[in-house]
């Protein structure tokens, strides 16, 4: 999950290589699409969801990715947050935490973050946030390993302990 444009179906696609295939979600003509990766010896189904910039739907897109996690009540969800921009998608994650969903963040567009002066100590988001945390640069590939590794280590953080944190600084643009 994550806001339109942040790369998460780059990442889906890597992970999913070439076991990909393409649905409208039933009773819209919004798309979504399923693959399978393999993750500790078995293959797993993971979901391209649309874009959502949080789980208060406002379009039939938004609709569809809150609707598709209301679903996958097991689901682990990495939330894929444009590292250059990072407040805009940090709201999201928090919602998704508040939920309980076990998750992980990628920190994509991790050159572009610093190619654009914006520093994020990825190691104190983790601390604050309570789950995994992995920088990537999807269109090269960079950091995928480290995600699916950090997937496996993935629970949910404890939302009480964020919010009382939330105010420490993560990002600085300089």
């Amino acid at each position: 999950m994550g806001q339109s444009n942040v790369g998460k179906s780059v990442i889906f696609n890597r992970l999913a290589g070439a076991h990909v295939t393409e649905s409208n979600y039933p009773g819209t003509t919004v798309d979504f699409a399923k693959g399978f990766m393999r993750l500790d010896q078995e293959n797993v189904e993971i979901i391209d969801v649309p874009g959502t910039f949080s789980l208060e739907a406002k379009d039939r897109a938004e609709e569809v990715a809150v609707r598709m996690l209301k679903e996958e009540q097991d689901a682990l969800i990495v939330c894929v947050i444009d590292s250059s921009k990072i407040e805009r998608g940090l709201y999201l994650a928090l919602e998704i935490m508040e939920r309980g969903y076990p998750m992980v963040v990628a920190l994509n567009m991790w050159d572009v973050a610093n190619n654009s002066n914006v520093k994020v100590d990825a190691t104190k988001l983790e601390q604050i946030l309570g789950v995994p945390v992995a920088p990537t640069v999807a269109t090269r590939g960079e950091g995928l390993k480290e995600l699916v590794l950090r997937m496996k280590e993935a629970t949910p953080g404890e939302i009480e302990k964020i919010m009382g944190r939330v105010g420490t600084k993560i990002g600085t643009h300089s």
